[in-house]
């Protein structure tokens, strides 16, 4: 599997949007909220959702207040892994300004300390926000009465997607151990790591550069992240030394999901690895999930996974990685990049 994870890396470049606003990438200072978590990853059915409420309830379980936001604005469905009816008011009612406030929106869980807001489920039109409402939304979810705040992305790698995953203190892609998904978590990945330097005010003169290597057929040839670096060394040897530190405070962390055997657990070791020779970043591998039957029991029931089987080694793992991540990250306060 090494072989197609290497493979998936050395595709050619996915295009994407240059024309980016540079304030969605803005940190607000909060009145209260620690941290920022967002789930994401390029194929939709690897897991966001489960994990996303699995990990809302180990902060809550700790004694954090914890607000998990659905922010799969096409598909909305983390309400049904914490075991809650689709409430009366949703994101949507937010965006839409039939209330003033996105506390307005929050509804307590059978958790205690965990709220959710529900997604914005079918509301046409909803899953591409204009750049106005993105940074009213983030700086709302930032205002909320919480420790902290977990974002349940879409999948893909819409604007919408990629800005809620860079806005977060700590962003996790979520992987299943096949090609496709692995290919489509490539993709993920690649896709933020162009729009996060894109919009990084102090590469500002090497845009054209970044411009060029997102797109497949540009004229300068760039094929790669690490082409990108070299052309810039060549061309703005000063820009260089500012593109190779902002490019060690994109840090996503990965989670690798529904492992069965050694094979699977170890492809997350080689997607760390092939990230740091191609992209030059330090992706963090927090561990695996085993795949359980009690999944899918959880989801067919309509009840927290973290509840319905609590002594699982599923639900034990899923501790661990937040005991670690508050452990690594927990003392990064937003307002700045994770280094």
């Amino acid at each position: 599997m090494d072989g197609t994870v290497k493979y998936m890396f050395d595709a050619k470049p996915l295009a994407v949007e240059a024309h980016l606003d540079p304030h969605l990438s803005a940190r607000p200072e909060p009145t209260r909220v620690k941290q920022v978590w967002s789930v994401g990853g390029g194929k939709g059915g690897i897991g966001k959702s489960l994990i996303a409420s699995s990990l809302a309830i180990a902060l809550a379980r700790m004694g954090n207040r914890v607000i998990a936001i659905d922010m799969d604005l096409g598909g909305a469905n983390l309400h049904t892994t914490l075991g809650v009816d689709l409430p009366r008011q949703t994101l949507n009612d937010f965006l839409k300004k039939r209330v003033s406030s996105l506390d307005s929106c929050v509804i307590e869980t059978s958790v205690p300390r965990l709220g959710l807001i529900s997604g914005a489920q079918d509301a046409v039109g909803i899953a591409n926000l204009p750049p106005h409402q993105m940074t009213d939304l983030l700086t709302h979810a930032r205002m909320l009465d919480a420790d902290y705040v977990i974002f349940d992305l879409g999948a893909g790698t819409s604007f919408n997607t990629l800005d809620f995953f860079l806005a977060s203190e700590i962003g996790l892609v979520a992987l299943l151990p096949e090609p496709t998904s692995i290919e489509n978590g490539y993709r993920f990945i690649k896709s933020a790591y162009f729009r996060y330097l894109y919009n990084c005010p102090h590469l500002a003169d090497i845009h054209p550069l970044i411009e060029a290597a997102m797109d497949p057929k540009n004229e300068l040839n760039i094929k790669s992240p690490s082409e990108l670096f070299r052309e810039v060394s060549q061309s703005y040897p000063d820009m260089a030394i500012r593109l190779k530190k902002e490019i060690e405070t994109f840090q996503p962390k990965l989670i690798m999901n529904q492992a069965r055997t050694q094979t699977d657990i170890d492809i997350g070791s080689s997607v760390k690895t092939v990230s740091k020779k191609y992209f030059g970043i330090e992706m963090d591998y927090l561990g695996f999930l085993e795949y359980d039957s009690c999944v899918w029991q959880a989801v067919r029931r309509k009840k927290p996974l973290m509840l319905e089987f609590p002594n699982s080694k599923l639900v034990s793992a899923i501790e661990k990685i937040t005991e670690n991540l508050i452990t690594r990250y927990g003392e990064k306060r937003s307002g700045a990049p994770l280094r």
